[in-house]
């Protein structure tokens, strides 16, 4: 009967532990997704949000790894940890409910499974209530230095994702020698039936050119999108390559709130020679600058806007 007992406690917390790691490896790709997520609804600065979801990420692979090893600690500190972490999740769930309703993806297992705040909280319950079990009843593994190996293992799933998914500071590359000009004629002849509102060659403008399909590209206007959400003044700007439906696309990115125009699939990989997204800075019809979602910067494309048009000239 012990030993039956005993099996029946490895066992859920071998479950508990496969649960944390699996919700800390669907948040990894793309890791944008959760700290985009994290802007949005906790509205953290961009940079805060980018150490906020490594940190969660990091603390979920961690103590999912000691759970699946029965490796608690010194007075159960890795059980009491998860079960905390648990509480901090649910009450943001909350939270994520009663702001944004129970209709949306809280993105508790990233992109790979489709959760309501309502199911996750549920999930979460099942998982507080095997902790206290767990902690009630169960010793885990003890040994000499048990504890210290604990702490080491947390600390190199820290280390490990801070360095495998390191946050760029990278700016967008200045061609300040090499400014190019950008032909926009194509964007307003008759036959594309979607002519923008905004003449491109006059101003400034920051242009994104993204397929529908693509996820890079939805990561992009979504980005965008939460952007113009902050400084509704940015001069943003999408040409979507194809003509296939975009209500997926909008569902996803929720990016209605940026000016934008289709354009037919030759001339669209004319413009980016299929690579794409491909992200312009755009200083009266002049390439002053390239970047890509991950080093779009909120404060560079504001200081950009700012600056005289002939500054960089």
């Amino acid at each position: 009967m012990i030993t039956l007992r005993r099996i029946i406690f490895v066992v859920l917390s071998l479950v508990s532990g496969a649960v944390f790691l699996y919700s800390a490896y669907t948040k990894l790709y793309p890791i944008q997704t959760f700290e985009y997520t994290i802007v949005e609804y906790v509205h953290l600065p961009w940079k805060l949000a980018a150490i906020t979801a490594r940190f969660l990420i990091g603390l979920e692979a961690g103590l999912g790894s000691l759970l699946i090893l029965n490796l608690y600690g010194k007075k159960k500190w890795v059980l009491t940890a998860s079960f905390s972490l648990l509480l901090i999740f649910s009450a943001y769930l909350i939270y994520l409910w009663t702001t944004a309703g129970n209709n949306i993806n809280c993105g508790c297992f990233g992109d790979a499974i489709w959760m309501s705040p309502s199911a996750s909280l549920l999930k979460n319950l099942g998982l507080l209530i095997i902790l206290a079990i767990l902690l009630r009843y169960h010793r885990g593994l003890v040994f000499r230095r048990s504890n210290i190996l604990a702490l080491g293992l947390l600390f190199v799933a820290f280390t490990s994702i801070f360095i495998a998914f390191y946050i760029p500071f990278e700016q967008p590359n200045w061609l300040r020698k090499d400014k190019y000009k950008m032909d926009f004629s194509p964007l307003y002849k008759a036959k594309n039936a979607d002519i923008p509102a905004a003449d491109l060659t006059k101003g400034k403008h920051i242009v994104a050119f993204l397929s529908q399909s693509c996820p890079h590209c939805r990561l992009t206007a979504y980005k965008m999108h939460l952007m113009k959400v902050q400084d509704t003044t940015l001069p943003f700007f999408m040409i979507i390559g194809g003509t296939s439906d975009l209500s997926d696309f909008w569902k996803t990115t929720k990016a209605q709130n940026i000016a934008y125009t289709r354009l037919d699939k030759d001339n669209f990989l004319k413009y980016t020679g299929g690579i794409f997204p491909l992200i312009v800075l755009v200083n009266n019809g002049w390439i002053e600058a390239k970047t890509n979602y991950v080093t779009l910067d909120q404060a560079e494309l504001e200081h950009w806007v700012a600056q005289k048009s002939d500054t960089l000239k």
